[in-house]
């Protein structure tokens, strides 16, 4: 390689995309990277996300590299500690520590021309160079805070779901908890029992479903410690996964699931919920699966609780000792918990760092003015050299880690051909980003998101352009493309 640069790649960010990314690289000989993560350890989303009863809602025996399937999971739904330590292991397993950056955070990386390098400036007041980048930061990374009037002038204690501060105890305080989406789901249950009392504030309630989760028993761990075993556990669950959600979503004019959910939703909360005004106030507007769904045993009976309660009047603002309502309620409460997600479809936090590519192109601002697109998930044109993991239209619902391999191997079929033609720039054509767009756009009918009532759902799904950045298809196709593409929607040039 010629041209300035202190690593052939860089990676950005150190969760399971990232790993997944290093283990990969080194496979197919491509050892000379680093990767830069914010955090103190490993582990991405599993690193920062630490609240009360989090857990995966895929899984176990999914949500694991193919390449790396353990098999001596706890629970058919792995507990947050558990997956953080699965990303040590891999981390440590597969040697890649040594080329691991902690505790540094990417501001921006720009594209520069004349060397057909990137540039990345860094908290730490440094620069990184690279030939080539490949953003693995994820989606699940940057808070949302909600745009509440007085939201920074509350006197008691603020947390956000995914910057919990374990030094504080909830015991016996008056606790309120805004919004009711997947974290909620699972802390609010956890939480419930040692407050005084918990209000929780619901903008638009949630589907929930019951979950299948339970130890695994030692003849569950033994049979996949037999041969074939693993490879069997994991077929049975990847089947689960695409047919509750994949095949479900995506083809949802060609198999109406989703109606037959909303029926099971339904008599689940008439079996979990005692009094039937509540009930009315727990049940959605909107169909199954226009929004994020929740999997959990007692989020519901939680609310049958004398010292819980449900607040669906909007919400004026936050006051110093409370939240206040619409209605001219003031909720006086001493710890206020932010369960408001993340910003997952947001521009300028997809990546979590600024993006500049060629003539000063900014990535934020092309997404912006041309709708989120991206060349099979990972590619843009006018951004060279850079390729990302969890791009639009990459993902299709099931196993993150089936997204992490069938992109990383995208990637490296690219890196690879590059090496061989000792190429200095790697860029997808407008021609086939187009193309490929054009095709997202043709097949997105079948989805289960554009019912009417989806309107009504405040889901993250839908970006600022109503579109739906999933891609239509399922995990086989995606695999199939990902070794088929053509190279020669490419341009290299030595």
């Amino acid at each position: 390689m010629t041209g300035p640069a202190d690593h052939h790649i860089v990676i950005v960010g150190a969760g399971f995309s990232g790993i997944g990314a290093a283990i990969n690289l080194d496979k197919a000989g491509l050892r000379d990277y680093l990767v830069i993560e914010a955090g103190d350890d490993v582990g991405g989303t599993w690193y920062w996300n630490t609240y009360p009863g989090i857990a995966v809602d895929i899984p176990s025996f999914s949500y694991q590299y193919s390449f790396e399937q353990l098999p001596d999971w706890s629970r058919t739904y792995a507990r947050g500690r558990e997956l953080k330590a699965y990303a040590a292991h891999c981390a440590d397993k597969y040697g890649i520590r040594s080329r691991i950056r902690l505790r540094t955070k990417v501001l921006s990386a720009t594209f520069d021309e004349q060397h057909d390098v990137w540039r990345l400036d860094t908290d730490a007041g440094d620069r990184v160079t690279a030939r080539f980048l490949v953003n693995a930061s994820g989606v699940l990374t940057t808070p949302n805070l909600p745009d509440i009037p007085g939201v920074h002038t509350f006197d008691g204690v603020t947390m956000h779901t995914a910057r919990w501060d374990h030094d504080q105890d909830l015991t016996g305080q008056r606790v309120a908890v805004i919004g009711t989406g997947a974290s909620a789901v699972q802390l609010i249950p956890e939480i419930a029992p040692i407050v005084k009392h918990l209000t929780v504030f619901q903008r638009t309630p949630i589907w929930c479903f019951p979950k299948f989760d339970v130890p695994l028993p030692a003849a569950a761990r033994w049979a996949m410690r037999m041969p074939g075993g693993k490879t069997i556990q994991r077929l049975a669950s990847q089947a689960y996964v695409e047919l509750t959600f994949v095949v479900a979503a995506h083809y949802f004019t060609v198999f109406p699931l989703a109606k037959g959910a909303e029926t099971a939703g339904r008599a689940y909360l008439r079996r979990e919920v005692d009094d039937p005004v509540l009930r009315e106030k727990l049940t959605p507007r909107y169909a199954v699966g226009c929004k994020r769904p929740g999997f959990h045993n007692t989020y519901l009976t939680t609310f049958n609780r004398d010292n819980v309660e449900l607040v669906t009047d909007p919400i004026e603002a936050i006051a110093p000792g409370g939240v206040a309502t619409a209605a001219g309620d003031t909720h006086e409460v001493d710890v206020l918990v932010l369960a408001t997600g993340f910003k997952v479809m947001d521009p300028d936090n997809v990546p979590t760092y600024r993006v500049t590519g060629l003539g000063g192109r900014s990535l934020s601002r092309f997404w912006e003015e041309h709708r989120l697109q991206a060349y099979e998930g990972v590619s843009v044109p006018g951004f060279p050299n850079f390729f990302t993991v969890f791009g639009p239209y990459g993902y299709v619902g099931s196993s993150y880690f089936a997204l992490i391999e069938t992109q990383t191997h995208h990637i490296i079929r690219c890196l690879k051909r590059a090496r061989r033609q000792r190429a200095r720039r790697v860029e997808v054509t407008d021609e086939a980003n187009a193309r490929y767009f054009a095709e997202m756009m043709r097949r997105r009918h079948r989805q289960v998101f554009w019912q009417d009532s989806c309107r009504l759902a405040n889901s993250y799904y839908f970006d600022t352009h109503g579109d739906v950045a999933l891609r239509p298809a399922t995990t086989l196709e995606t695999v199939w493309r990902s070794h088929r593409f053509d190279l020669g929607d490419y341009r290299f040039t030595a």
